[in-house]
């Protein structure tokens, strides 16, 4: 593999994990993968930022959506890359419990990118289970943090999940 340098002109990508006490964002260089090829330990982290809660649930949208555009940019900026360097964005973001949820999150980021960056919106244990499992997407994830949640996938693609449904069902996050 080339240097840190030769990575930054693929482009890169912004992970985020958004949850109720904070919002955390890395910048990493779009790195080459297929099945067979491990990925480089540790990562290379081109920039980090930390921020407030991005649960649209607990702060309102507007306070969300501004504490996400605010994480990326500042890890952006960190890394010493714009906008227009951005290929892909992930989002594990606490409080996407349905459909339209994802959907309204995704439209605040494609309205910050340009249209050919991937996007994908998910709720954060989504994002805990497929860290834990290298991507394969089938186990079991419990969080117990600010908020909690218990999610599972099957390799066959059912899922289940308990809990997360904040403060309507009694899960206060405090």
């Amino acid at each position: 593999m080339g240097s840190e340098s030769d990575c930054r002109g693929e482009g890169v990508i912004l992970g985020v994990d958004g949850g109720t006490t904070s919002t955390v964002c890395v910048c990493m260089p779009l790195l080459p993968f297929s099945g067979h090829r491990q990925l480089p330990e540790p990562l290379p982290i081109l920039g980090r930022a930390v921020a407030g809660c991005s649960n649209y649930n607990s702060v309102g949208e507007n306070a969300a959506r501004e504490t996400l555009e605010q994480v990326m940019a500042e890890a952006l900026l960190k890394a010493g890359m714009s906008h227009s360097a951005v290929r892909a964005v992930c989002l594990g973001v606490s409080g996407v419990n349905h459909p339209t949820d994802q959907e309204m999150i995704l439209n605040w980021i494609r309205d910050i990118f340009p249209g050919n960056v991937k996007i994908r919106v998910e709720n954060d244990a989504v994002a805990a289970l497929a860290s834990g499992t290298m991507g394969k997407l089938h186990g079991c994830v419990l969080i117990a943090g600010t908020g909690c949640i218990s999610y599972g996938f099957r390799e066959d693609g059912r899922e289940a999940r308990a809990a997360g449904a904040g403060p309507v069902l009694g899960d206060w996050g405090r």
